[in-house]
C-alpha cells in the first residue's frame, strides 16, 4: 500500500490511536503536533518500528493561520498526495461565561473551524479522488455542556460543516464525515478525579469510558467505507441512557 493520510494532532490522545490503527493497516502517515517535539519523535519511531511504514511529523499550531501555508508547503516540497485527511486537533477554553474574553472565544473558533476550512481549501487539490476527510466532532456538540461554551458551539459547527461540505466536495470526488466521541479514556481524561469519572460512567449505558483504540476503528471505517458521506457518527457508549 502506498497511501498517505494526514492527521492533525496525530501524536497524542485520539489522534495517536487513529495513527496507530491506520499504521497497522499499512497507511503512510503525516502527523502534526502542537509543541512537544520529543513526544512526537517517540510516536514516529514507535509507528515506524511496529508497522514498517513512512511516518512524517510536522509542527503545526492550529491557532496560527500561517500554519496552513506550512502544511501546504510540506506536501508540495515532498510531492505528497493524500488519500485521507483527519482533522483531529482541537482547542478549548474553560473560562466561565462571565469571564470569557473575545480573544479566547475567537481563538477556539479559529482552531476548530476556520483552520480546517481554509487548510482544506488550500490542499483539496492534493487529495486523490475517492479520498476521505474525517473530522473529530464531539458529543458536547450535541449534548449541552456547562464546562466550555466555546468548545460545545464550535463542535456543533463542525457537525454542520460536515453536512454542508458534502456538496462542495462532489467535484473533487471526496467524501466527508465526522466522529462525535463521548468520553474517551485518553491521558487527559485519566487525570480526572475518581469521583468525577464515576459520575460520568454512571451516565453511560456501558458503564465505562471508550478505549481510544475502539474509537480509532470508527475513523478507519469512515476512511475505507466508500458509501459513508455526510455522516456524524456518535460513539458515546449510550450516554445518558440510564
Amino acid at each position: 500500500m502506498d497511501k498517505f493520510i494526514l492527521i492533525t494532532g496525530g501524536t497524542k490522545g485520539i489522534g495517536k490511536a487513529v495513527a496507530s490503527c491506520l499504521g497497522k493497516a499499512g497507511y503512510n502517515l503525516i502527523l502534526t503536533y502542537a509543541s512537544d517535539q520529543a513526544a512526537a519523535e517517540e510516536v514516529r519511531s514507535e509507528l515506524v518500528g511496529r508497522f514498517d511504514i513512512q511516518v512524517s511529523i510536522l509542527r503545526a499550531d492550529i491557532s496560527d493561520r500561517n500554519t496552513i501555508g506550512v502544511i501546504d508547503s510540506f506536501l508540495e516540497e515532498n510531492r505528497l498526495r493524500l488519500d485521507g485527511l483527519v482533522f483531529n486537533a482541537g482547542m478549548t477554553c474553560r473560562d466561565p461565561f462571565e469571564e470569557l474574553s473575545f480573544e479566547d472565544w475567537e481563538r477556539v473558533f479559529f482552531a476548530n473551524i476556520h483552520f480546517p476550512v481554509f487548510l482544506l481549501q488550500k490542499i483539496v487539490g492534493r487529495i486523490n479522488k475517492g479520498g476521505s476527510i474525517v473530522f473529530t466532532g464531539s458529543l458536547m456538540g450535541i449534548q449541552p455542556h456547562s464546562v466550555s461554551l466555546a468548545y460545545g458551539v464550535t463542535k456543533s459547527a463542525v457537525h454542520a460543516l460536515v453536512k454542508n461540505m458534502v456538496k462542495f466536495l462532489v467535484p473533487y470526488e471526496l467524501r466527508v464525515n465526522a466522529v462525535a466521541p463521548g468520553f474517551v479514556d485518553t491521558e487527559w481524561q485519566k487525570t480526572k478525579p475518581a469521583e468525577i469519572r464515576r459520575n460520568i460512567e454512571n451516565k453511560v449505558s456501558l458503564g465505562r469510558f471508550c478505549d481510544p483504540d475502539e474509537l480509532a476503528e470508527v475513523y478507519k471505517m469512515l476512511i475505507e467505507n466508500s458509501y459513508f458521506n455526510g455522516e456524524v457518527v456518535v460513539v458515546d457508549g449510550g450516554y445518558s441512557y440510564k
